[in-house]
């Protein structure tokens, strides 16, 4: 099985500083971590990759410091990082960064399952990882809880999540 798990360095939660002419983020001499909830997928993909075998592979699209993350990364239990960098993605949006992204996992091949994170702690959107899904036309999960069932010995492939929604799961 490969994985590959989307992840974003972000301001840590702790220091976040807004510029107030701009109204957007200071980074600037504030410290970086792995935006927290893809550190969940990071930890699903370690667990996956023990119980069936394969490949994890962390892919991050973000300026030099973020090698940072990928190194964190890998101390976890990941196999592999793949940095994307160019001073044509600063300044992303959504639509773009999954398109980046999405191209990336591309070039892996034979990818059995991407995993992302809830949403970036420093834009909350909660579109990277529905975008990715489209541009590379795959179905997808989210708000996922608990992995219960994978079977991708199988065609067509199967796997069963528990989904967060508001009254449960």
């Amino acid at each position: 099985m490969k994985i590959v798990v989307c992840i974003k360095q972000v301001p840590d939660t702790t220091d976040v500083k807004i510029n107030p002419e701009t109204n957007t983020l200071i980074r600037e001499g504030v410290a970086s971590i792995i935006n927290p909830f893809d550190m969940y997928a990071i930890e699903a993909a370690v667990r996956l990759k023990e119980r069936f075998g394969g490949e994890t592979i962390v892919i991050t699209m973000g300026p030099p410091q973020a090698t940072d993350a990928l190194h964190e990364a890998l101390s976890l239990g990941i196999d592999r990082a793949v940095h994307l960098s160019d001073r044509a993605f600063a300044g992303s949006d959504t639509w773009a960064t999954s398109l980046v992204l999405a191209k990336a996992i591309e070039k892996i091949a034979d990818c059995d399952l991407v995993l992302c994170g809830k949403q970036a702690s420093d834009g909350d959107t909660a579109q990277v990882g529905p975008g990715i899904a489209a541009h590379i036309n795959l179905p997808q999960a989210t708000y996922v809880r608990k992995i219960d069932t994978v079977h991708f010995d199988t065609t067509p492939r199967i796997m069963v999540v528990e989904r967060l929604l508001e009254d449960g799961y």
